[in-house]
């Protein structure tokens, strides 16, 4: 039932009770019967009104239910509505960005491209650029070299010209003053007359009487005065110029002569270094040299030592062979240590199947090393040792004589030769 349905019963029964009412003042009687339907109406009335007010609040809160039930779902339509906008949006915003990220980054790469094309063409032009520079210079160094050194010919081609030329003048003058001394000697030979003299101021006085010859002899003393003076100044220039010359060759020569000094002091200095180097390797080879003659002698290969010039003899008792399938004399080698000269006198030793090579200007030692044997046979069984039983003596080669002094002269001189030599031909100019 709505609520103008109910509205309607509400006035219609008000109006009925009235009516009622009216009714029974009129009649005045049977208000008992009357009452009792009143009554009957008034309680049916108010259920129904109770009804009507429960109703209504039923309707009420189903309204306000309904009312917020809607609104609540048009919100949550709105939400999701503005959920959905959000999400498209968020997508297109993350697409975007997503885009223009991509796009920057591209363009980023591609600068960073150029940026490296451009910087490795900037380098390889910097490069290309010095090399040429440091080439350009190496050639314009050469060229100057080869001009100082063809400059340095042409002088020495100039000087020796000049010499040349200056000694021919000299040859020539003397030869036509020979000549003349002695085509003079004959005129005067012919003539009879005394050598002559240069004409006396008398003659010349004699021979200008006239105002012709005077004039004459005016004109040529003026021409041999300006002969003179010119003469005298291609001498002074020549002077000059020679001062000058002379001047620079001696510059040249002071720098030349410092800087061949220089040298020379360098060359001294190495050459103590090399000396006490020498010196230092020579003891150091000595120390090697004992070092190594106190192993053999510790493993029996050294008969004697080194230092002793009296011949090693065997004893008859010995039934061992110092090295088997080697002839004594045929590898007797000598030893010169490569020592100062007050060594000299050291003997030199045999010693079977080693072979020590001398040390030259190198100053370089090779280790004794064993020598194999020319036998066509490449291993030789070793002989077994005699029994004392039948043990005969061995009678050793006579040792050879001492060595002379003299090569180890000789090869000092040479190293000092060869250093001197060294040292020399750099400080020549």
């Amino acid at each position: 039932m709505s609520e103008k349905g109910l509205v309607t019963a509400l006035r219609s029964s008000l109006l009925f009770s009235r009516m009622m009412g009216k009714i029974k003042k009129k009649r005045g009687g049977g208000h008992l019967k009357g009452n009792g339907i009143i009554a009957a109406f008034n309680v049916e009335t108010c259920s129904l009104l109770k009804n009507y007010v429960f109703t209504s609040q039923q309707a009420r809160a189903e309204q306000e239910e309904e009312f917020i039930s809607n609104t609540l779902f048009k919100k949550i339509q709105a939400l999701q509505k503005e959920k959905e906008t959000l999400a498209v949006n968020y997508e297109k915003e993350e697409e975007f960005l997503t885009n223009e990220l991509s796009r920057k980054l591209m363009q980023l790469q591609h600068e960073k491209a150029e940026l490296e094309q451009h910087l490795e063409q900037e380098q390889e032009f910097q490069v290309n650029k010095l090399m040429k520079k440091i080439k350009k210079l190496e050639n314009d160094t050469i060229s100057k070299q080869l001009t100082l050194e063809q400059l340095r010919r042409e002088k020495i081609d100039l000087e020796n010209t000049l010499e040349q030329e200056q000694e021919a003048l000299v040859n020539r003058l003397w030869k036509r003053m020979d000549k003349l001394e002695a085509e003079k000697r004959i005129l005067q030979e012919k003539l009879d007359q005394p050598v002559s003299a240069p004409p006396s101021p008398r003659d010349i006085s004699m021979e200008i009487d006239s105002p012709e010859n005077m004039m004459r002899h005016i004109r040529f003393l003026k021409n041999e005065v300006e002969r003179l003076k010119k003469q005298l100044r291609a001498a002074q220039l020549q002077h000059s110029e020679k001062m000058a010359q002379y001047l620079e060759e001696e510059r040249h020569m002071r720098e030349e002569n410092l800087r061949l000094q220089r040298k020379l002091q360098r060359e001294m200095e190495r050459r103590e270094a090399l000396c006490r180097q020498l010196s230092e390797s020579e003891s150091s080879l000595e120390m090697d040299d004992e070092r190594y003659f106190n192993e053999m002698s510790a493993q029996g290969l050294r008969p004697r030592t080194v230092s002793s010039p009296i011949p090693y003899t065997p004893s008859p008792s010995s039934s061992r062979p110092i090295s088997p399938g080697l002839s004594y004399a045929s590898h007797t080698v000598g030893f010169t240590p490569p020592t100062s000269l007050t060594r000299a006198g050291m003997s030199y030793y045999n010693s079977p199947g080693l072979h020590v090579q001398h040390m030259g200007p190198s100053h370089g030692i090779t280790r004794p090393s064993p020598r194999r044997s020319n036998s066509p046979d490449k291993f030789k069984r070793p002989t077994p040792p005699p029994s004392p039983n039948t043990q005969t003596p061995v009678q050793p080669p006579p040792p050879p004589p001492p060595p002379p002094v003299q090569p180890t002269v000789q090869s000092a001189a040479s190293q000092s030769a060869t250093f001197q030599h060294s040292v020399h031909p750099s400080s020549q100019p």
